[in-house]
């Protein structure tokens, strides 16, 4: 199975690779042998898989379909890579605020109201469709498609820093820090109340609703582990506080999800509370009204630190309160 356009990878299993490179599945045994290979290009176990499925694995003429089949010593394996595939959402020209970029990467400031990924609902309009337009030929082809690298996620409604990946290497070592809980993230919230204490460590699994399915909440079972640690920045007398939450897991409205749980939902969450009003009846009025119609959960990325996945080098990236959460910090502030 070979067309124009493909890549030929011919791989020997001979004793000096078996010895750099231990005896494995051969799927995992060649996703780690091209890896330490400078000139291959960087394909996931996964990708590789999917390509031995297909049928573009083969050895001594014959076609290996068996990912898990163990690797034969004195055997050369070759491997056909099509060419990445057009991705399916359509590229288009939306503004985007990009705070760093490289060959490999690159950082967004997202708005709040942009959705990060095509789904149903939002069929385009989104991020991936902005980073379609702005990329271009830079996408190498992250899983066997051009397309960017989504390796976290911020909800429609927050607003904040998000990193994404341009090409499969610095894709890969970006989920490897996710799934490390290395990278540094820090989110500003207003919520309703004052936390006491003025720091703390939330933890509760995190698993969808057994009552509403379109929510997530804390359960006690099928949930997956999280860990949000809080700090009180600002408080409003008791009605409603400034807290930065930082995230050392990253699970699906986690902090809309816990600071509720604690008893502090978000301002402006329609999902999980609403958040404030009933606390703040001893506001003065512009300060209530400001909290009634804030049209969003009021939470922003504001930091997000990490190593870049290939030339290691640490970054670390802020972004001030966009301006509509600015005013309404404002507006509290004149209790």
């Amino acid at each position: 199975m070979c067309s124009t356009g493909d890549l030929i990878l011919v791989i020997a299993a001979n004793d000096a690779a078996l010895t750099e490179t231990p005896p494995d599945r051969i799927d995992r045994w060649l996703a780690a042998r091209l890896a330490q290979q400078d000139d291959a290009p960087a394909l996931s176990r996964s990708r590789i898989k999917g390509l031995i499925q297909g049928g573009r694995l083969s050895a001594g003429g014959e076609t290996i379909a068996n990912p898990s089949q163990a690797v034969k010593p004195e055997t050369t394996y070759t491997l056909t890579v099509p060419p990445p595939e057009d991705a399916v959402p359509e590229a288009e020209d939306i503004r985007l605020d990009i705070v760093f970029e490289d060959k490999h990467l690159l950082v967004v400031n997202k708005p709040a109201g942009l959705v990060v990924h095509p789904a149903p609902g939002n069929p385009d309009g989104t991020l991936v469709n902005a980073l379609l337009a702005h990329c271009g030929d830079e996408l190498s082809g992250i899983g066997g498609v051009k397309r960017p690298g989504i390796v976290h996620r911020i909800d429609k409604d927050t607003s904040g820093l998000l990193v994404v990946a341009k090409t499969q290497e610095a894709h890969h070592g970006l989920v490897v820090q996710f799934a490390a809980h290395s990278m540094e993230r820090r989110y500003h919230a207003l919520v309703a109340g004052l936390p006491r204490p003025a720091e703390g460590r939330i933890e509760g699994d995190i698993g969808r609703s057994p009552t509403n399915r379109k929510k997530m909440a804390v359960v006690s079972r099928n949930g997956k582990p999280a860990v949000t640690h809080y700090t009180l920045l600002e408080a409003f007398g008791t009605a409603a506080s400034l807290v930065e939450c930082r995230l050392e897991t990253g699970r699906t409205h986690q902090i809309r999800v816990h600071m509720t749980h604690i008893g502090h939902a978000l301002i402006g969450d329609p999902l999980y509370g609403g958040g404030g009003r009933r606390r703040s009846k001893d506001l003065p009025e512009a300060a209530r009204h400001a909290i009634a119609t804030f049209p969003r959960q009021a939470l922003h990325a504001g930091v997000l630190g990490f190593r870049h996945p290939v030339t290691g080098e640490p970054h670390r990236f802020e972004s001030p309160l966009p301006a509509d959460l600015a005013g309404l910090v404002d507006r509290l502030r004149s209790i």
